[in-house]
């Protein structure tokens, strides 16, 4: 290989752990390998420059047995081989070994060179609360479905639940420009019942439209949403990239809180001996991505998702990391009124809860069914004391 120019690098580097499912004799080789496979990505023994094997390769800080032929790794990377872009963040945490079987990205942690280079959520935790002007108790959510309603039956909906309190109504994520639905129609109508509704209710709900779209249409339909009066927008960045939805997060001209849906992101977190971890799939890498709140599927609902781990994401969504704000938990996915004190204890009052055709099920009153929902919220929240139960 041709000599490469001297090296100068600022020394510092951020931490990823891997859980690496694997014979004992074998782990050490294995965890080497993810240290070259997410850097140079080359024959380690033709590397000839000492600079380059000591400077730019990953470096294995610690490995620890966590279990039956389970353990936990701990590398280390230059800063520099991040660069300035998520994008390649994301390609040295998992890159290439997110190819390669029972190896599971758990955690990753910056230095404030590093992390300072996001902006992380515009809102967060606090910000969204403020913007909602509620704060004694966990914000409610609800989305507007089903697929197949025309903007003006969808619009009536919005209304309905505005004015039984919801404070953050969506889209459904299944919901985008179709020509049943457009777009534009459906984002005019329905931001004009919300506003509707506000006026008489003097809260302040949010709309937020799903601007998931072809690359070249999102910053289009995020103007035109928020033209048209949307209180925020719902994104899934598995769908169209976790940059995309950070450079909506960073557009000063658009500065609306977003809400961050898990589709197409499953398969990543479902194997326990592979993928991602629920803490850095739906916490920490939505947070860079400036996402103020993360959807999930909650424990007990029509998802498989655990106690455990849903524990695991509200802690990624919540930890220290540096300058980026913390996020609000969104547990979703088939609940149901009757499961709001019990969701309430687990998750704290710094929770959106998230219950949509279960308000519909209630009978044929559905701003009063929004009106029981908020008591109810109310009403456990100061049961509990707002305290998270570590159960």
């Amino acid at each position: 290989m041709p000599e490469p120019s001297a090296l100068s690098l600022s020394g510092e580097r951020f931490n990823a752990l891997y859980h690496i499912t694997s014979p004992a004799a074998e782990v050490e080789a294995r965890a080497r390998d993810i240290c070259v496979e997410q850097t140079v990505e080359f024959p380690e023994a033709l590397i000839t420059s000492a600079a380059i094997r000591d400077q730019i390769i990953g470096r294995l800080e610690s490995v620890e047995e966590i279990g039956p032929e389970r353990f936990a790794a701990r590398i280390s990377y230059p800063i520099e081989a991040a660069g300035r872009e998520l994008t390649q963040l994301l390609n040295v945490l998992f890159g290439n070994i997110s190819i390669k079987p029972r190896v599971r990205l758990v955690r990753f942690d910056l230095p404030n060179t590093l992390s300072q280079v996001y902006k992380g959520p515009r809102f967060g935790q606090a910000g969204l609360r403020d913007l909602l002007g509620v704060h004694d108790r966990p914000l409610l959510c609800t989305a507007i479905k089903p697929m197949g309603l025309s903007p003006t039956e969808l619009a009536e909906l919005a209304y309905q639940l505005a004015l039984g309190g919801i404070d953050l109504i969506k889209d459904d994520h299944g919901l985008t420009d179709q020509s049943f639905c457009p777009f534009d129609e459906r984002i005019q109508r329905c931001a004009e019942a919300v506003a509707r509704a506000n006026a008489e209710t003097d809260k302040r709900c949010l709309y937020l439209p799903n601007v998931s779209a072809p690359a070249g249409e999102i910053d289009a339909r995020a103007r035109l949403a928020k033209d048209a009066g949307a209180g925020g927008y719902l994104f899934c960045p598995g769908l169209c990239g976790l940059d995309a939805m950070r450079r909506l997060a960073d557009d000063d001209s658009l500065g609306l809180p977003i809400l961050s849906h898990p589709a197409f992101q499953g398969s990543y977190c479902l194997d326990a001996d592979s993928g991602i971890a629920h803490a850095v799939l739906y916490g920490q890498l939505n947070r860079l991505g400036g996402a103020d709140a993360t959807i999930f599927p909650n424990w007990g609902g029509r998802f498989s998702y655990t106690k455990a781990e849903c524990l695991d994401l509200v802690d990624g969504a919540t930890r220290d990391m540096g300058g980026i704000s913390p996020i609000l938990p969104v547990p979703a996915g088939g609940m149901r009124l009757e499961r709001v004190s019990e969701m309430v204890d687990f998750y704290g009052r710094d929770v959106i809860l998230l219950i949509g055709g279960d308000l519909h099920a209630q009978g044929v009153d559905l701003v009063e069914s929004c009106r029981r929902f908020e008591r109810l919220a109310r009403q456990s929240s100061a049961a509990t004391g707002g305290m998270r139960s570590m159960k």
